[in-house]
């Protein structure tokens, strides 16, 4: 940042701890000056010097102690107050080398500072959670990255080869090559939106206001009954008003996506799934239950994670683009919200997404929530 540089933490407490400890000393010392004098132990000849009174020979050797024991109480202070600055700030400086090498790009290293819990090992504990939960994030972030240049690369490449056909063959049936184009340039257009609703997630930009999950839900199940009952799955959806605020817009294609992702990951046959809405004394929850085949564990776990299609059950013809859960996870995220996959005992899988409730401890939210649901 350009700052000028200014004395060390070391110098500081070292001068702090050589001024507090003259100053211990000086007190006392004053004190008993006082005492004499008040006493009467000395007092002041013509010339207006201090001298002793007879008897009292002792005090005349009372200056030079005094002034001989401050000199010591300063080179003690500066010397003690220079090691024990030393030692404390030891630890700070196992601190500051581990933030210039995550500055420098080593996400790897950590602090992990021995001894027992003080402010300066809270504060490596807290560096240290920081590195890890940054290496996770520039991780994912290169995952998805990679993930996305091939997703994008692929129906490029599909185009390049078709209008290759085409020029090459002026024989080959051009109908079919203007099909083909169209169907991987409206993949490559879905794949598009989706990062753009993935990114704005991500930032937040968005205008908060009172939205009611259970109006979600049904809207999601009426859009999606007639590609349900294609696929042979019985949707259903009920529950209470569930107000939350947050964007609408962003709200509802959550509910699309776990939906859609329901019915998709289903049974060839005789699916079923299941929304509801529920409330809680400070929180709403939007659950979507479906039928399928097991799912183990290590699956679930990773389901979230940027094209991630969960392979082993889905149907190769409505692959999707490996996002839904990702935004499902990052809309979630972005309204303050918790996301919670679950392998059913019989098969398939609960989605749960828990948000904050929009009630009368929302001040002016809260209003336009009662409001709202008063008009409903």
């Amino acid at each position: 940042m350009g700052r000028p540089r200014g004395p060390s933490v070391r110098l500081k407490l070292t001068l702090s701890y050589a001024g507090f400890l003259m100053l211990a000393g000086a007190v006392p010392l004053a004190a008993i000056g006082f005492f004499l004098l008040r006493n009467g132990w000395l007092r002041t000849n013509e010339q207006g010097r201090w001298q002793a009174t007879p008897g009292t020979s002792f005090v005349q050797g009372f200056a030079p102690m005094a002034a001989g024991v401050m000199v010591f109480l300063l080179l003690f202070g500066l010397l003690g107050g220079w090691l024990l600055a030393g030692r404390m700030l030891a630890p700070l400086d196992r601190i500051t080398q581990a933030t210039r090498g995550a500055a420098a790009g080593s996400l790897s290293h950590r602090i992990r500072l021995p001894g027992r819990q003080d402010e300066f090992r809270e504060l490596a504990d807290a560096f240290d959670t920081m590195l890890v939960q940054v290496e996770a994030h520039v991780g994912e972030q290169r995952r998805f990255a990679a993930n996305a240049s091939h997703e994008l690369r692929t129906p490029l490449a599909i185009s390049k080869a078709l209008l290759d056909v085409a020029r090459n063959d002026p024989h080959h049936d051009r109908e079919e090559i203007l099909d083909r184009l169209t169907a991987v340039n409206t993949r490559a257009i879905g794949l598009t939106e989706a990062l753009l609703l993935l990114s704005r997630a991500e930032q937040r930009s968005f205008t908060r206001e009172p939205v009611d999950l259970s109006l979600m839900a049904e809207e999601a199940a009426e859009t999606l009954l007639p590609f349900a009952e294609k696929h042979g799955v019985t949707l259903e959806a009920g529950g209470a008003i569930a107000f939350t605020t947050g964007s609408p817009a962003l709200l509802l294609q959550l509910t699309m996506n776990l939906v859609h992702n329901a019915i998709v990951h289903n049974l060839p046959e005789q699916g079923t799934v299941r929304v509801t809405t529920s409330v809680c004394p400070h929180t709403v929850a939007l659950t979507v239950e479906n039928s399928g085949e097991q799912v183990p564990e290590d699956l679930v776990a990773s389901l979230t994670e940027p094209f991630r299609r969960g392979t082993e059950r889905v149907h190769t013809d409505h692959a999707g683009v490996g996002l839904g859960l990702a935004i499902v996870k990052t809309i979630t995220q972005a309204h303050d919200g918790t996301l919670t996959l679950t392998p059913r005992p019989g098969g398939g899988l609960r989605a749960a997404v828990e948000l904050p409730a929009c009630g009368p401890a929302r001040g002016e939210a809260g209003k336009r929530c009662r409001a709202s649901a008063t008009v409903t």
